[in-house]
């Protein structure tokens, strides 16, 4: 923008002069700016960014070689002095190269330069950095330090530039609102904070700010000029409405020692409708917890209280006691007068975010029950079996070694299991001389929920004791405790499971991709790997081993450690063999340990049997995505809306342009079109009103760190966090992301706000990019959106080159999960058709997906039904689209190659065929792995296809960007381009 003095909405510091005057004598005459405040103000228009975020306004009152000027411009940033400094004419937008550098410290800045044109403005640019215009990560800094003067004016200088003429500071400027240090972030000097504490209570230990919503608590380690000037206090007046969830805060310095055990207690008439969130709460998977809170000498503790003023409230004041409690130090109230106004806030106040009402979120619950979501049937139960949708569990006792809990698994009419999954302990005699100490029994939590079943068994040198959940969507999560009664070594645990041969076709995990199950493989515990996947596509076992501290999907934001029973300090590992029977066994085993008395392991992990659900060919073949908010093509109905657009400008928190979603919602659903939106939790924008109350749950919620990045982070958070995703948002404004905690009550303000979403705007579903939670939260989200708004999609993407492998690593997802779009660093000419099968097209799992990588391979996609998304890449999708809808192809039954029962193949292993077969007709994907040209013939069963073969035809139909139109005979042979391919009609 242009450099026009504007003087916009002036906001003064206002500062009572009998104060000041006390803190001028206490601090001597080193602070006397401190009687001259300047007002804080945001540029009526954003100036060019690259020229920082802030700025001082002077004056120039006469024409002079020199002027000098001082900015009490009082920043958090550590060293001012290694940042550069712009001085821009405001009305030529012409930059001064005379300037002068004579002091700066975080408080002040002098300098001095020439003014070319006089009386007049001029700006001074503080913090000017590399601007970013793409997206990604930001990787640049301030600008340093840089000699522009020329060499005769500064020797011009006086020796004491106190003689010059002096530039009046007019106000201190912030780009955006958003970029703005007033109120909370104006610092006081150390001198004026030790005179607040010198006319204040010289005993106390601590001193309490109460402060408004307004005015969040920014700062840690020092104090804003706005306390210095109030002082602490020991009263907070609010004002509410009726069923308005109201927040404030409550400020905790402390003066003369490290705080102990902080508490907060309430007492008087509302006590019951007040909380502390920085003391607990509700975790994320429900259950209550309390948090220790400790105070650092010097440091500010921000305590956020939540209000929930009951609809029937009374309209008047009323009152509460505010207890700050701690180990080693008196307690200290504060008087809560709070005026309850007699109108009523339906939503409790979640349509403004201003209000922060959305903070209770953070405890909510919403979703945890045992309900099953579509498309599963509650659980049913007879003996020690469970059945649900497809699959069925039993339990029975063990017949050798060490076995807790022996089960056998089965996808609808089909076993998967060659015999019981059983744990074995090697080399300890007791195992010979003792029997079990309690019978496996199934417990049901719920007539139609999940159920637990426990089992005990002692020993002489230690007890096993075991629990089992089995849930309605297929998932087992076993625990299992060993604690040691005596000194005890073992040579091996073994986690030993056995498959049947016709099953165990494909296998994937463990770092290697998806191929033939590997006859003899043995891995240890390298990478961030915890789980595998062993079946074929009617078929199979997800197998994730549990007890590292992050058990979410293993991605490049999160780096977890191996569960340390598994891991074993590296001894453990998996091994895969034929066993004797020709079962496929796969075998966790732990190598050499011991315990002590008194010590306990335990060895976790969980099961899902696939399918996860019936493949539905016909919806995949009739939902056609677009990824983008402009040119929407008529033949699109699924649009994702990402982030950093207009209707969804910052990740992760879709609130703040809820009137552009809305009316993007309303405009496409009425042309038949449904509106998904970019929506996790990985990473988290910091436009979010609540961020400042996250900064002071400490790393619960935010994930601590080295800081650093984008210069707003630097600017206002300081340090103690993680940078992630920066882009640049349609309008041309950044958005700095920063990493969240994993597992923590951001969880539940995430599926609060899903609902919320769903319910308002409204959104039909959710596009989720890398989520690091797990399924336990994406089965509440699941919950949400189905009874807020039936219909919705939850589709999910993934990048392969962290994890090797998003199939693997998200498959606890595949239940609540639409369609896949994984991919991204995917070679898609280098990938085996048996890797295309299991890694990227979803059958396996009962789900179906799309390509993304450069368009992927559009011949091979369509063996598994696989097209890319628009307008990702010029992929050509719309063309085979169109084929699409004049086949009829949703009313097809779909034989991929990998089915035995495929009536259409061909006579070379290079080129793969899949048929999609309709009464009448058929439509043939061919596709090449060969690695020249080469020729081949159809061998196909007439008979299957109720055709005669003497009367048929195959037809290619020509498709825009991926074949011409071509007619061969039945016993013709056909040419195949390598990496290519065809559609061929099969057709009398």
């Amino acid at each position: 923008m242009g450099h026009t003095a504007h003087m916009g909405r002036r906001r003064v510091i206002a500062g009572d002069i009998l104060v000041l005057a006390t803190l001028l004598a206490v601090m001597g005459a080193g602070s006397a700016f401190a009687l001259d405040e300047v007002p804080y103000d945001v540029a009526t228009e954003p100036w060019t960014e690259g020229l920082g975020n802030h700025r001082a306004i002077v004056r120039v009152e006469q024409k002079t070689d020199a002027v000098l000027v001082k900015i009490p411009w009082r920043r958090r940033d550590r060293d001012p002095e290694r940042k550069q400094i712009i001085v821009v004419d405001a009305v030529s937008g012409v930059r001064i190269t005379n300037v002068a550098r004579l002091h700066l410290d975080r408080f002040e800045g002098v300098l001095t330069f020439q003014p070319q044109t006089a009386p007049g403005d001029y700006f001074v640019y503080y913090l000017p950095f590399v601007p970013e215009p793409n997206w990604g990560s930001y990787n640049h800094d301030y600008l340093p330090p840089q000699e522009t003067a020329a060499s005769d004016w500064k020797a011009r200088l006086p020796a004491n530039t106190e003689g010059l003429p002096c530039a009046a500071v007019v106000r201190l400027e912030a780009r955006t609102e958003f970029d703005s240090f007033y109120p909370m972030e104006v610092v006081a000097t150390p001198e004026e904070t030790q005179a607040m504490l010198a006319r204040s209570a010289a005993e106390s230990a601590y001193f309490l700010f109460p402060e408004d919503r307004r005015f969040p608590i920014h700062m840690t380690d020092e104090l804003p000029l706005r306390w210095v000037k109030s002082g602490p206090g020991r009263e907070f007046h609010g004002e509410a409405q009726r069923n308005e969830f109201y927040v404030f805060q409550i400020g905790v310095l402390a003066t003369r020692t490290n705080l102990a055990a902080l508490d907060v207690e309430f007492k008087g008439e509302i006590a019951r409708w007040l909380n502390c969130f920085n003391t607990g709460g509700t975790n994320w998977d429900g259950k209550p917890f309390r948090k220790t809170v400790n105070v650092p000498q010097g440091k500010v503790q921000a305590l956020w209280i939540g209000v929930d003023v009951p609809r029937d409230a009374k309209p008047g004041e009323h009152s509460a006691t505010v207890t700050i409690r701690l180990a080693n130090a008196t307690p200290a109230d504060i008087e809560l007068k709070l005026n309850v106004r007699p109108t009523e806030l339906a939503d409790r106040g979640d349509s403004e975010p201003w209000r922060l009402g959305r903070l209770r979120w953070l405890d909510s619950r919403l979703g945890i029950d045992d309900e099953p979501t579509a498309p599963y049937s509650p659980l049913t139960f007879a003996g020690l079996s469970a059945r649900g949708s497809g699959f069925q569990v039993t339990f029975a006792q063990s017949s050798s070694g060490l076995c807790q809990m022996p089960l056998e698994m089965s996808e609808e009419g089909r076993e998967v299991l060659s015999g019981p999954v059983e744990f074995f302990i090697d080399g300890i005699d007791d195992l010979r001389r003792t029997a079990p100490i309690g019978i496996p029994r199934l417990m049901p939590w719920s007539g139609t929920g999940p159920a637990t079943l426990v089992s005990g068994r002692g020993y002489g040198s230690f007890m096993v004791d075991s629990t089992a959940r089995i849930d309605f969507d297929g998932t087992l999560t076993f625990v299992t405790h060993l604690p040691a009664i005596r000194d005890f070594n073992t040579d091996n645990l073994r986690l030993q499971i056995p498959l049947r041969p016709e099953v165990a076709t494909y296998f994937m995990g463990l770092g290697l991709p998806a191929g033939r199950t590997p006859t003899n493989y043995t891995w240890r515990w390298q990478g961030p790997y915890n789980s595998f996947w062993i079946g074929n596509a009617h078929a199979g076992l997800h197998v994730k081993l549990l007890g590292s501290s992050y058990e979410g999907p293993m991605q490049n934001l999160y780096h977890p450690k191996p569960p340390p029973s598994w891991f074993n300090d590296g001894k453990g590992g998996v091994t895969i063999t034929n066993g004797p029977n020709g079962e496929v066994l796969v075998q966790v085993f732990t190598g050499p340990f011991e315990l002590k008395a008194g010590e306990e392991r335990s060895f976790d992990f969980s099961l899902l049997v696939t399918p996860v659900k019936p493949l539905d060919t016909a919806t995949h073949f009739r939902e056609r995505y677009w990824h983008s908010t402009h040119d929407i093509p008529p033949d699109v109905n699924v649009i994702n809306v990402h982030h950093a657009t207009t209707p969804n400008p910052f990740i992760n928190y879709p609130f703040l342009a809820v009137d552009n979603l809305r009316e993007f919602c309303h405009t496409n659903q009425a042309a038949g079109r449904k509106v998904k939106i970019y929506y996790t939790v990985r990473e988290l924008t910091t436009h979010l009103p609540e961020l400042w109350a996250l900064r002071s749950l400490d790393d619960e919620a935010l994930a601590g760190g080295s800081g650093g990045g984008f210069p707003w982070l630097r600017e206002h958070l300081g340090g103690n966090y993680t940078t992630a995703w920066y882009t640049m948002v349609e309008g041309g404004f950044p958005d700095a992301a920063i990493l969240t905690s994993g597992a923590s009550r951001w969880y539940n303000f995430y599926v609060e706000g899903i609902n919320w979403l769903a319910r308002n705007m409204p959104i039909d579903g959710l596009y989720l990019d890398d989520v690091a939670y797990d399924r336990t939260i994406l089965a509440r989200v699941r919950k949400v959106l189905d009874r807020a708004r039936p219909g919705c999609l939850i589709d999910l993407h993934s990048n392969t080159l962290f994890s090797k492998g998003p199939a693997n690593q998200y498959t606890e997802f595949f239940p609540y999960v639409n369609r896949l779009w994984f991919g991204e660093g995917f070679d898609y000419e280098a990938m085996s058709p048996e890797q295309w099968l299991v890694e990227c097209s979803g059958i396996p799992f009962g789900l179906m997906g799309d390509m993304l990588q450069d368009g992927g391979n559009r011949w091979r996609g369509m063996l598994f039904g696989m097209t890319a998304r628009m307008p990702w890449s010029n992929s050509g999708a719309r063309p085979v689209w169109k084929l699409w809808d004049e086949f009829g192809i949703g009313e097809a039954r779909m034989i991929g190659w990998w089915e035995p029962t495929c009536p259409v193949r061909t006579d070379r292993p290079g080129v793969l065929a899949t048929a999609y077969v309709k009464p009448g007709k058929t439509l043939v994907a061919l596709a090449s792995w060969a690695p020249e040209k080469i020729e081949v013939r159809l061998q196909v069963d007439w008979k299957a296809l109720g055709l005669d073969g003497s009367k048929v035809r195959f037809v290619a139909p020509e498709v825009k960007d991926f074949q011409p139109a071509k007619t061969w005979r039945a016993d013709e042979p056909i040419i195949v381009e390598p990496k290519r391919g065809w559609l061929i009609y099969v057709t009398a």
